[in-house]
């Protein structure tokens, strides 16, 4: 009998900590008027007259008779077919909208930023005032993102595909979860915490994590001259990004700073903290390469 109220407590407890609708967060009032849902509804229930199964709520805020009595709630998107991301801008001023498959972004701030796509050939469409202007496919692959730039005069650039190496469908899952007492409870103050969180430190694009980078430093060292040094990270550097602190580390296993020069003046383009390319001024033994670097950096602006 002891057994049986222990286990019926059990079921009790986890049954409060399910997720339900309304038991989490804070609740935002509603802002809009009754004359402006009013309206909406209305003239969605004319558009939909011929449609029996046709669902809107009443002017009194209840569902008609013809939707079920609550909602069927999908918490969790299901990532078994992958996750994928692209981000898109257009430098032009303007009033745009971006539609890759079932969904369709629209601002003037020129970013248009897609999480959540399923992986493969999606089609994407560009609008510039609500007129179609650009349509193609583009293929994409899972766990990757890809950055593109659209000019109206030339048209639509892929400037990169960036691996994001972590399932991320399982961590936003959990994000949103945690607030009922479900999932591992995994959320971050800020965005620089996600990154450290995933071996990215304070950048983004196809930089190696910090395990990565440390076995690529052991190979980089067993090269005998800077020649082969020079050689070895010219590879490299066709197909993976660095960030600042890493070009550092690496200019530090150069022998002379002729060299050292070179390789932060090829290491430059594929820099995703540009910014703080100052921190490398300090890793030349003379200052004149330093201020030959900064003199180059100014150039590429």
């Amino acid at each position: 009998m002891r057994k049986f109220y222990f286990l019926l407590a059990a079921f009790i407890a986890l049954g409060f900590s399910a997720q339900e609708a309304g038991k989490a967060g804070e609740l935002l009032k509603n802002e809009a008027s009754k004359t402006e849902t009013s309206a909406k509804n209305e003239a969605f229930g004319r558009n939909n007259s011929q449609d029996k199964s046709s669902v809107f709520r009443n002017d009194n805020g209840f569902r008609n008779s013809t939707e079920k009595s609550r909602p069927n709630y999908n918490w969790n998107q299901n990532y078994a077919y992958g996750y994928a991301e692209v981000f898109l801008r257009i430098p032009e001023q303007g009033y745009f909208s971006i539609e890759i498959g079932d969904q369709k972004i629209s601002n003037a701030s020129g970013k248009f930023r897609f999480f959540d796509l399923m992986p493969g050939n999606n089609v994407i469409s560009i609008y510039e005032r609500n007129f179609l202007v650009y349509r193609t496919r583009i293929n994409i692959k899972n766990n990757t993102r890809l950055v593109l730039d659209y000019f109206t005069h030339q048209g639509l650039y892929l400037l990169g595909t960036y691996n994001l190496r972590n399932n991320y469908g399982n961590v936003w899952n959990d994000t949103w979860n945690s607030p009922y007492g479900n999932g591992n409870g995994n959320s971050w103050d800020t965005y620089d915490d996600y990154q450290n969180d995933y071996g990215y430190g304070d950048t983004y694009g196809n930089v190696m994590s910090d395990r990565e980078f440390s076995s690529f430093l052991q190979m980089l060292k067993k090269q005998s001259f800077d020649d082969r040094r020079l050689d070895f990270l010219k590879s490299q550097l066709s197909r993976t990004d660095f960030n600042t602190r890493q070009i550092k580390s690496i200019m530090k296993e150069f022998s002379f700073d002729k060299n050292r020069l070179e390789f932060a003046k090829m290491a430059y383009r594929n820099c995703v903290d540009k910014r703080n390319y100052f921190e490398l001024y300090d890793a030349f033994d003379f200052e004149s390469y330093a201020r030959e670097l900064n003199k180059f950096v100014q150039n590429q602006r």
